[in-house]
């Protein structure tokens, strides 16, 4: 009997320690899916496309629509009101917030802002050089943490997702959102993407990261003639080459989502293309996340047509959100749009959501507010503006300049305007013309190291010919999307320098003033005569907020770094196939190759 209850008491133990060693680890994707697939079945018709669609959260009869029409995110375009405070936002979106809360499932929201060099909606926040300038850099590390900072201060002030990094491949200047991309090089754009994935998402369910967004899927950079939302010719071996090697790398980095583009490829509009939404980026990359539409897409690009393309969230904004709702209800109805693509959609949706932790803590963290446009923040702009300077010329190592200097005479507009160092996306979709809270100008930096006389002549009119310097700064004014393309209707932008521009370096350099030049732009511009009579130019790009950070590299208390992401064009004339020169023709020289960069 002994012998039996021994037997029995070890035939236990051997069952429970089997039982132990055997048990399948769950992970945390598998415990997410489970929860995914448990909401999912519980959810109409009705509350699947709430959370497919997109609003902003100041449109008319917004706090009504987010609990009667289950909105599943917000999208916010523009910057404060005077005198709302990062606070005033937290406090806004937390009452959206507790609306959504409020519905039958209490499924929280999405509140998306384009960050696209930092959190730049916001008055006061830290403003990045735009990515050219971070291509400008080579940098993986540094654009991490400036992802990082980025995503901290677009959490302090609401948003938990955001639509960047910009992934094109820029193949022609004329292009206005040339500055939104890293490089013309496929390699330096794959590590930059990486960097600024891993920085902007970090742990997800941590309070200060958010969901990040490569964009535009897929050509929006290689367009014919460099035109916003125009046709993509590219073979798909190109496409494939040139194009795609981004996203495979946003996808390995588990990015949250992917925002379809305007432009066509072989005449299909590219938020209607299934074969490269679907086929191509959800099965054949294996991506997980939202496909989100740009704006107003449902309506511009055949409605339900991109819904069957792969398009799961709408930004149904502008008095859109009605029409998309009833569209994609009647399409279901009607069987033009499957369940299963519905299914596929919202499970996309509740993923990033779990993912991000919003089931558990839906709401801001006011703790983060106090870090927006800190001193630590903006140290890291600061050094971003010093490696992103790139130096074209420097004749007799006129550079860097001597604190000793008896008077330096400073020109120009874009010298002491932050809002025009800043370009696009700056407090206001098109920019801003004005200085802008927290930041430093040009000027206010030279003033600060230079030990002699600094005067601002802004409009090359006081005739300060007896000084030793004159540092020139010229450069493009703030544009956005279509309306920085050159040779578009609505603005006037060329390839060249204004003649205004122009007219502020010959007046100094025809008096015998050794002159300086530092180019504000979004893109190379054609300045082959100006660089030709300068003593010295310097390619600074879109500084963003720490302008003052120029004047540091000019004195010479950290060196020049930065290395061309773009090859320079010579000539204007180089520009009359449909890509740019170094795409179109490759025996076009020239003025200066990709990676080119002085030291001084």
């Amino acid at each position: 009997m002994r012998n039996n209850c021994f037997t029995y008491i070890i035939c236990c133990f051997l069952l429970i320690h089997f039982s132990c060693t055997t048990q399948v680890k769950v992970s945390k994707d598998e415990i997410i899916e489970q929860k995914v697939d448990s909401l999912l079945k519980l959810m109409t018709l009705e509350e699947k496309i709430g959370q497919m669609s997109q609003i902003r959260h100041f449109e008319a009869n917004v706090d009504e629509d987010v609990s009667a029409k289950f909105i599943g995110s917000i999208i916010h375009t523009q910057g404060p009101n005077p005198g709302e405070t990062a606070l005033d936002w937290q406090n806004r979106f937390i009452v959206l917030q507790k609306k959504a809360l409020s519905t039958r499932l209490g499924i929280p929201m999405l509140f998306a802002v384009d960050a696209v060099h930092g959190q730049n909606t916001f008055n006061g926040a830290t403003i990045f050089p735009h990515n050219i300038g971070l291509g400008a850099t080579q940098n993986e590390k540094l654009v991490e943490e400036i992802a990082k900072i980025t995503a901290i201060e677009s959490q302090a002030t609401g948003f938990n997702w955001v639509f960047s990094p910009c992934v094109a491949i820029p193949f022609n200047e004329k292009w206005g959102r040339v500055y939104e991309a890293f490089s013309e090089s496929t390699e330096l754009t794959e590590k930059l993407t990486k960097a600024s994935i891993k920085g902007h998402q970090g742990n997800l369910e941590d309070s200060n990261t958010v969901l990040a967004t490569a964009k535009h899927f897929i050509g929006d950079g290689a367009t014919d003639f460099g035109i916003e939302g125009g046709e993509t010719s590219l073979s798909a071996k190109e496409i494939n080459q040139i194009l795609l090697a981004p996203y495979k790398v946003a996808v390995k980095e588990n990015v949250g989502a992917i925002m379809a583009s305007f432009n066509t490829v072989s005449g299909i509009s590219m938020h209607a293309n299934k074969a490269l939404i679907t086929d191509t980026l959800k099965v054949g990359l294996n991506f997980k996340g939202i496909v989100v539409s740009d704006w107003q897409g449902y309506s511009r690009f055949g409605k339900n047509d991109i819904i069957n393309a792969g398009v799961d969230v709408v930004m149904a904004v502008d008095g859109n959100l009605v029409g998309f709702q009833e569209g994609l209800r009647e399409g279901v109805k009607d069987s033009t749009v499957s369940m299963v693509r519905i299914d596929d959609a919202v499970k996309r949706i509740l993923r990033q959501k779990y993912r991000l932790g919003l089931f558990e803590n839906p709401f801001p963290d006011p703790s983060l507010i106090a870090k927006i446009g800190s001193k630590e923040h903006r140290a890291v702009a600061k050094q971003a503006v010093r490696e992103s300077l790139v130096l074209l010329k420097n004749k007799n190592n006129v550079l860097p300049l001597s604190k000793e200097t008896k008077k330096i005479v400073v020109v120009g507009e874009h010298a002491n305007n932050s809002g025009l160092q800043s370009g696009g996306w700056t407090i206001n979709w098109q920019g801003s013309y004005e200085n802008y809270k927290g930041a430093t100008t040009i000027l206010d930096g030279i003033k600060k190291l230079s030990k002699g006389e600094v005067v601002y002549d802004q409009e090359a009119s006081q005739n300060h010919f007896d000084a030793d310097i004159a540092i020139i700064v010229v450069g493009e004014t703030p544009y956005a999307e279509f309306m920085g393309d050159i040779g578009h209707e609505s603005n006037q932008l060329q390839l060249t320098l204004s003649e205004t521009h122009q007219k502020y370096i010959k007046t100094y350099q025809e008096k015998g003033v050794k002159t300086v030049v530092v180019l504000v732009s979004g893109r190379p511009l054609v300045v082959t005569d100006q660089i030709e009579k300068s003593d010295a130019f310097v390619a600074a790009w879109l500084l963003g907020s720490e302008g003052d950070g120029v004047a540091e590299v000019l004195f010479g208390a950290s060196n020049f770094l930065g290395k061309l992401p773009h090859s320079w064009p010579k000539s204007v004339e180089d520009f009359k196939g449909k890509y740019g020169p170094n795409f179109w023709d490759k025996s076009i020289e020239p003025l200066f190759p990709i990676g080119f960069g002085l030291k001084h």
